[in-house]
């Protein structure tokens, strides 16, 4: 009966995203309260399912792949409503509820919802585990702040004054924001990495080499960004390339230890 929670979230974001694309497409698009409105209630329906499946399950909710994708979800909409009001990102929803709305759709028809089953009574194990994933949702956000970033570089190119360009942030606040998302989920994973040491979780094996390789990956980027080494346009596009690996490995490297 909890699915019943995310096929609301799941409106919610599409409701969102429906609206925006009308509204580009009328001119009449303005930075309002839709956006953020539907994008929290999604994530309040998405909440309740987390508490529901908490509860069953007698831990935190990502005990197999269709929790994890969930999580992701709700990680993922948690990062924006952080951050999105805060840069005056109204637009950055629109390009997040597809993202969620793929995650959602895909955990409620794909058979990937096996039974739950607690494998492991070490909270650390449980905080390393959740925050990973936490970290995953700013490196999600990072990611869609590039994909704005290299919507707008191209219509700026193209030299096309269009709606969409219009309601987009400047291009350099887009770096920015996607420069300190990645550094907000690098902190992350490291707090998750400290976590798991702590909890004595084993580091051999393909898992924690995955996981160590996607941070030392963001950690590069950041290095690069810092230095200057790399333009902001590549940064970006390494992000999103980044991103789409982690999650590839997603499967992999967020369920808790046995």
């Amino acid at each position: 009966m909890e699915r019943y929670w995310l096929v609301a979230a799941a409106f919610c974001y599409l409701l969102s995203f429906g609206h925006t694309l009308f509204a580009l497409g009328s001119g009449t698009f303005r930075p309002a309260r839709f956006n953020l409105l539907t994008m929290a209630l999604g994530f309040a329906f998405s909440s309740a399912f987390l508490y529901q499946r908490g509860q069953i399950v007698g831990a935190c909710p990502i005990t197999n792949l269709f929790e994890v994708l969930v999580f992701l979800s709700w990680a993922t909409v948690l990062i924006y409503l952080l951050v999105g009001p805060t840069y005056r990102l109204s637009l950055m929803g629109a390009f997040t509820s597809p993202l969620v709305l793929t995650l959602l759709l895909f955990a409620l028809l794909a058979p990937i919802d096996a039974a739950s089953k607690r494998i492991s009574h070490n909270p650390w194990v449980e905080f390393h585990a959740a925050v990973s994933i936490i970290a995953y949702g700013a490196f999600g956000l990072a990611a869609i702040a590039g994909v704005m970033y290299l919507v707008q570089e191209r219509q700026l190119k193209a030299r096309r004054l269009s709606e969409l360009l219009l309601n987009l942030p400047p291009i350099t606040e887009l770096g920015r924001v996607n420069f300190r998302l990645i550094v907000t989920g690098f902190l992350l994973l490291t707090l998750a990495f400290t976590a798991g040491m702590l909890a004595g979780i084993d580091v051999r094996g393909w898992k924690t080499a995955a996981s160590l390789f996607i941070w030392a990956l963001y950690g590069t980027l950041l290095i690069l960004a810092r230095l200057r080494l790399v333009s902001a346009g590549r940064i970006v596009v390494a992000s999103v390339a980044v991103f789409l690996f982690a999650l590839i490995t997603l499967p992999s490297v967020s369920q808790l230890p046995k």
